[in-house]
């Protein structure tokens, strides 16, 4: 077996632990039970401008599992900040989501590796898409799709996470 392919298959291998993982914290969280989410402020830098964002902060299993699901919107400059533990290549599934994304993944240094946009699925109940990065990262945003698009962020731009005070 040459190095790509078992590249390819720790990555295919990452994702099907990913959504088993995801699974079973979905099946531990009763598919309308409420999160506390915490809170922050996250800003991007793209010398010469700024953006601000008031963000919701996924950091615990059952949070990341929840995510936006069931939302039918997110105002236009908020987001949900997913917060890893190690750097890795998780995936992310648009179950019982309403809205369309964009996904920015960030490494451990905040800066964006990578934006994909995420589309509403079909049967919302049953994703059939996975959506990853091409290259490692710590974290992660969901913004309404487009977003990174309109306000001029692209791929390097890097931003400061601030947590709300308790």
């Amino acid at each position: 077996m040459d190095v790509e392919s078992g590249r390819r298959i720790r990555t295919e291998m990452r994702h099907i632990l990913l959504a088993i993982l995801v699974a079973l914290a979905l099946i531990a969280v009763p598919a309308r039970a409420e999160v506390q989410f915490k809170r922050g402020t996250l800003t991007f830098v793209q010398s010469p401008k700024s953006v601000t964002l008031q963000v919701e902060v996924a950091d615990t299993a059952a949070a990341r599992a929840q995510g936006l699901m069931h939302r039918k919107q997110l105002p236009d400059n908020a987001g949900m900040l997913f917060i890893f533990e190690e750097t890795s290549t998780w995936s992310f599934w648009m179950k019982n989501t309403l809205i369309p994304l964009s996904i920015a993944f960030l490494d451990k240094n905040w800066h964006i590796v990578d934006i994909v946009d995420m589309d509403v699925e079909k049967d919302p109940e049953r994703p059939a898409k996975f959506y990853s990065s091409s290259v490692p990262y710590m974290y992660a945003l969901e913004v309404n799709q487009g977003f990174f698009k309109r306000k001029g962020l692209p791929v390097g731009t890097r931003a400061t996470f601030r947590p709300a005070s308790p």
